[in-house]
């Protein structure tokens, strides 16, 4: 654990070096920064406070796969090299950091699963609670439950298509992830399709995400003036969670009750050897963050795959002649045959490497060490880990590393790449606990739509990336073609276009959510 210097908000003692990394990185002067920069103010000039991972990106480019940028007196180090995220990757030497603007979402989720610092005990507490909700069997009871929500998703780009509507594919994810992860794992039904805007419960969690990133782009002194009307509005997005689940708690209490999910184990299991059981308090905090976890990046990799798709043709005539031939005429496909989509598979991977939607992660030193045998760091030092540009170091992905092409992840290509090299749920044992559920419900809805639907791009888009913590494709609307049915899917060739029935909607019901590295 690292050594506690400054108190931050709530009373968190934040590690040594979180401020700023003059103090951790004892050759600092040797890893360069964007030149002009500029006293007090640091390396602003050309930025965007909107997007500090594209900026930080292009400075990447330019400056190699180790660079530092300061803003207001704080000076922080980025990491992309195959070579330094590897060592990173050493749990012996490295751990979790929580900094930049995770540490900024404390007030609302605070020591939940994915903001805690390491010392914190609810954490390995949760943790332990939890797994057992992300095994194979409880995977299995979830898909269901996945099922129906697709179904309510497609009822609903069926009438924009027959209205001759495109579909705002970063919205209907946002719903879809939302509705996954509120009914498997706490058996809530927000409406989500039913209503013409997000549910306000999203409208907040994007406001928390939003102010959280914000945060990082003003001088902290400065921040209760230059940012009070948004503190007012952070202040009342987070009463809004904090409501929304202590209600949703309160009714699972009264009905005695669920199927088994994530908040009945929250409520009612207690840690296999020590017996402790999660707080009221812990309680709401691990809700909070699966609801944001759970919904926000996967709805992100689901909107960049359907961008990519719509972009490469031929990519999506492949993956879909992949659908029709597992899946035949089944109606609805069962758990096992999701992971048969192999190439769908890769279409998800090859998106997640290129935007990864949680885009950084941290690692601190837990002792004083030596990064890559070049790079001094004293205990409790930090770096940020910047993922786009790890999944697109041309020594391990080539020099077209920036091109989308889904065969970077076909078996042998994966084992002939060095470990650690992909690495868009984090890394080591504070990765997302929720990974097998993020990928098995993708894959699951790639498939769908897939099957159902031929995806028109409109010409003249162009990706843009907003950035709110984590990524997601802007502006991102599609034109959809329902497609018709063959006699027979089963036996169609491969490589031809094929089509399917229509796969008929579910009715909502319950079960849960993903396992980690």
């Amino acid at each position: 654990m690292a050594e506690t210097e400054t108190t931050g908000a709530g009373g968190d003692e934040l590690p040594r070096g979180f401020r700023s990394a003059e103090r951790g990185w004892p050759e600092l002067h040797r890893i360069p920064h964007p030149p002009h920069r500029i006293p007090l103010l640091g390396d602003v000039l050309g930025v965007d406070r909107r997007t500090p991972v594209q900026d930080s990106l292009r400075f990447a480019r330019m400056l190699g796969p180790v660079f530092r940028r300061k803003a207001f007196g704080n000076e922080f180090v980025f990491v992309w090299g195959a070579r330094l995220a590897a060592d990173l990757a050493d749990e012996s030497r490295f751990a979790k950091h929580v900094g930049l603007g995770i540490a900024n979402l404390r007030p609302v989720a605070g020591d939940g699963l994915f903001t805690a610092y390491n010392h914190e005990p609810n954490w390995q507490l949760a943790h332990d609670v939890l797994a057992p909700a992300f095994s194979r069997d409880a995977m299995a009871g979830y898909h269901p439950m996945m099922l129906a929500v697709a179904g309510r998703l497609t009822d609903h780009w069926d009438r924009q298509g027959a209205a001759g509507r495109a579909v705002d594919v970063p919205g209907d994810m946002t719903k879809l992830t939302l509705e996954t992860i509120a009914r498997t794992g706490f058996g809530h039904d927000f409406g989500s399709f039913e209503r013409d805007r997000l549910h306000p419960l999203v409208t907040a969690m994007v406001g928390t995400l939003t102010y959280a990133q914000r945060l990082n782009t003003v001088p902290a002194p400065l921040a209760p003036l230059l940012l009070r009307r948004a503190s007012r509005r952070n202040d009342a997005d987070i009463a809004h969670l904090n409501r929304t689940v202590d209600d949703l708690v309160r009714a699972r209490r009264h009905s005695g009750g669920g199927e088994g999910d994530l908040l009945d184990r929250m409520l009612e299991t207690a840690h296999p050897e020590t017996g402790e059981r999660l707080s009221p308090e812990n309680v709401r905090r691990q809700v909070i963050t699966f609801l944001v976890a759970g919904h926000e990046t996967t709805s992100g990799a689901l909107s960049f795959a359907l961008h990519y798709l719509s972009q490469h043709p031929e990519t999506a005539a492949r993956a879909r002649a992949e659908v029709d031939r597992v899946w035949g005429d089944t109606p609805e496909p069962d758990y096992d045959q999701v992971a048969k989509l192999r190439y769908v598979r890769r279409v998800l991977d090859e998106s997640l490497r290129l935007w990864p939607t949680a885009p950084a992660f941290a690692r601190e030193a837990r002792q004083d060490t030596v990064l890559a045998g070049d790079h001094p760091m004293r205990r409790g030092a930090w770096t940020l880990v910047l993922t786009p540009m790890l999944h697109r170091d041309p020594e391990v992905w080539g020099a077209d590393a920036e091109r989308f092409d889904p065969d970077r992840f076909d078996a042998k290509a994966v084992r002939g790449r060095a470990p650690h090299t992909f690495k868009p749920f984090g890394t080591g044992a504070r990765a997302c606990i929720g990974r097998q559920f993020a990928l098995h419900e993708a894959t699951l809805v790639l498939g769908l739509l897939l099957r159902r639907y031929e995806l028109r791009a409109d010409p003249g888009y162009r990706l843009r990336v907003t950035e709110r913590l984590t990524l997601m494709p802007e502006g991102l609307r599609l034109h959809l073609e329902r497609r018709t049915a063959p006699t027979s899917a089963a036996s169609a060739d491969p490589g031809a276009p094929v089509t399917v029935p229509d796969a008929p909607a579910s009715a909502p019901r319950c079960p849960v959510h993903g396992t980690g590295d």
